[in-house]
């Protein structure tokens, strides 16, 4: 029997990663007499479903894919958006930062206010959240209007938010001006949380989420080598990136354009023997749901299969929370894995993150020469 995919299965024969349990002959007979093995019927499942620059996802390394996908490619060129008419800074630039995460129960949004007082800026600091009751707390208009009352002239908006391709970022674009209309769905949840746009006299400026930040990916990075400690036994491992994903197909395939960028710096930095990625679709339709966990669980078994080990398994989210406690475990159960849960937060390096994004807005900010250290809660003075 000739392979269905000879030039995939020469490459996978013939590699120094040879499954467990696959030999590494290339000839039709050898490949006949191992067809019912169990890692070879995983293999050939994937690889029958898969699209070709899924079968990539499989094969190439992180960094080779990522390659394939420059930055950029699918992002607009500027490192942050500007709202049309902008209205100019009055007298000197002081920048007020609002962060502007999901939201939460109240563990969640403390990883969040913590995170804020860690950031270091010489204008004021605070955070609102779309949902919840963080949102009815301190909604957008009034979060944009305790920054001015505490001395801003201008503010930056930074979206704590996994993807900038999102109905949540959305949402936030269409506070700020960039949309004139948004989703019904989207409006609701605005007007369920009574939040509005802000009625201020200074520019807004909205960046990025956290998309393919190095920042972020450093932390993904920690995570790894919290779970696995010993840098030789990683360079035999295998690490899984899951993350929580959009609905829509177009979205998709721009959250994991940046998300192979990512797995690549977590891939360098980490020495993993095989990192790939993918996303669990979480709040689309359940059969879409579903088809997406499936997927996951078969590349996680396909890397178990290769290394002969539990496979280390690291959320793409931003807080610890249900999704990573909950429903993550649930997607996982009975898998080979190694796994905590611990998100991006708290982690002191996405502070640095929050700075970065403020210097990409107002380029004229020194975010590293803020007066004393930060003061506890979710706002600096």
């Amino acid at each position: 029997m000739t392979p269905r995919y000879p030039s995939v299965w020469n490459r996978v024969a013939h590699s120094d990663a040879t499954p467990t349990g696959i030999s590494t002959s290339s000839s039709p007979d050898s490949y006949t007499a191992m067809r019912h093995s169990s890692s070879l019927s995983i293999l050939r499942r994937a690889l029958v479903v898969s699209t070709a620059s899924a079968l990539a996802a499989l094969l190439i390394p992180a960094g080779q894919l990522a390659a394939q996908h420059p930055a950029g490619h699918t992002m607009p060129a500027a490192a942050t958006q500007t709202t049309r008419a902008e209205k100019p800074v009055k007298g000197k630039l002081v920048v007020g930062t609002m962060i502007i995460a999901h939201g939460g129960g109240p563990d969640w949004n403390a990883q969040v206010d913590e995170m804020a007082s860690r950031v270091k800026s010489e204008g004021p600091v605070t955070v609102s959240y779309l949902m919840g009751p963080g949102a009815s707390a301190n909604p957008f208009q009034k979060a944009a209007a305790d920054l001015v009352a505490r001395g801003a002239t201008a503010i930056a908006v930074v979206p704590l938010l996994v993807s900038s391709h999102s109905g949540h970022y959305d949402q936030i674009r269409y506070l700020v001006g960039q949309l004139d209309t948004l989703s019904e769905v989207m409006h609701h949840h605005l007007d369920m949380g009574g939040i509005t746009r802000a009625d201020v006299d200074v520019p807004i400026r909205l960046t990025k989420a956290v998309d393919d930040s190095p920042d972020a990916a450093h932390v993904l990075a920690e995570r790894a080598k919290a779970l696995i400690p010993d840098a030789s036994e990683r360079s035999r491992r295998a690490l899984f990136l899951l993350g929580h994903g959009p609905n829509s197909a177009e979205d998709y395939a721009t959250w994991m354009t940046n998300l192979r960028r990512v797995a690549a710096t977590v891939e360098t930095e980490t020495g993993f023997r095989s990192v790939l990625v993918e996303l669990v679709r979480d709040d689309a339709p359940a059969e879409v749901r579903s088809e997406a966990v499936l997927r996951a669980r078969e590349l996680i078994q396909i890397q178990h299969d290769l290394t002969g080990l539990p496979v280390a398994v690291v959320p793409i989210l931003v807080s610890t929370g249900e999704v990573s406690q909950l429903k993550f475990p649930k997607d996982l159960e009975g898998m080979p894995v190694v796994y905590d849960g611990k998100g991006l937060l708290p982690h002191p390096e996405m502070a640095r993150w929050v700075e970065t994004r403020i210097s990409e807005s107002w380029p004229a900010v020194n975010t590293a020469s803020a007066n004393g250290p930060p003061t506890p809660g979710a706002v600096r003075p």
